[in-house]
């Protein structure tokens, strides 16, 4: 009986909403889950993340800080994975982990993640992977998204042309197109400017099941303006994030005449529209 090989994966993404964690069991040709658990963010947290997203007196203190803050919400999410799978620590091969994006210009020739990976390691005594983004960033690459390689890894087929969406805070895509290099790139904004709408107008975190969105009505002439961003357009390799799609540039869009739930609806159709043209365009 082989012994198991466990890795533990942690991730949190553009939507701020807190940290998913993954006991992952490798030793076996198909990789088995063996625990998960997800941890929200404190109250505040996301705040300040945002906050950091641009400018900000006396960032480089406020990001370290965040960062400790960050690696022991890391650490706590790791325990609670562990726990359920009633694992011990020291039956881990590693952690991987690669922070919180409050940052990214790749076209600048950098991405900066929010992380501790050494404060994380001694808290959980457990040997960690970080850091993921810089070298691609560095060969010229974008830095994102992160997930084709896994993609390639196990969903490629010899003879079917297979396209994987991520749906999360953004929207990207995986080119599987046999005998072709894998290829991976964003769309465009998933959940991130529906949560933000939703939040703004209703204080909730997110349009449970869609139903505020499907209490709208589609605004054609808004979806077209949106659609003309030039993101849209860019051939991959490409990425995107709240740099290029957050609230102030939709409200350049709007009139104030319209109603938020068709403007809910609207952004809905943004992300479905953006998608099937990306593949349709990109994909082949």
């Amino acid at each position: 009986m082989s012994v198991p090989d466990l890795i533990v994966g942690l991730m949190s993404g553009t939507s701020l909403d807190g940290v998913d964690a993954i006991l992952a069991d490798f030793s076996a040709t198909v990789p088995i889950v063996r625990a998960t658990a997800y941890l929200p963010y404190p109250e505040g947290l996301r705040c300040d993340l945002l906050k950091l997203h641009q400018p900000e007196y006396n960032e480089l203190h406020q990001a370290a800080m965040l960062a400790q803050k960050l690696a022991r919400i890391y650490a706590d999410a790791v325990s609670l994975v562990l726990d359920n799978a009633r694992v011990p620590a020291a039956a881990v091969r590693a952690i991987g982990c690669h922070g919180q994006t409050i940052r990214h210009q790749p076209q600048l020739g950098y991405t900066i993640q929010l992380n501790n990976p050494a404060l994380l390691a001694e808290l959980t005594g457990i040997s960690v992977v970080a850091d993921f983004r810089s070298r691609d960033i560095a060969g010229g690459g974008q830095g994102a998204p992160l997930v084709p390689a896994f993609h390639a890894a196990r969903f490629r087929d010899d003879r079917r042309h297979r396209a994987i969406l991520n749906l999360g805070g953004i929207a990207n895509l995986t080119d599987l197109k046999p005998r072709q290099v894998t290829r991976g790139f964003d769309c465009g904004p998933g959940n991130m400017l529906l949560d933000a709408w939703v939040q703004k107008h209703l204080g909730r975190d997110y349009d449970a099941d869609g139903e505020w969105a499907a209490s709208g009505q589609v605004l054609p002439d808004l979806l077209t303006k949106l659609l003309g961003h030039p993101f849209f357009a860019e051939k991959p390799p490409k990425s995107c994030g709240r740099e290029q799609f957050n609230l102030d540039w939709l409200s350049t869009f709007l009139t104030n005449s319209e109603t938020p739930a068709d403007v809910q609806a609207t952004l809905l159709a943004l992300t479905a529209t953006s998608t099937q043209q990306a593949v349709q365009r990109w994909c082949g």
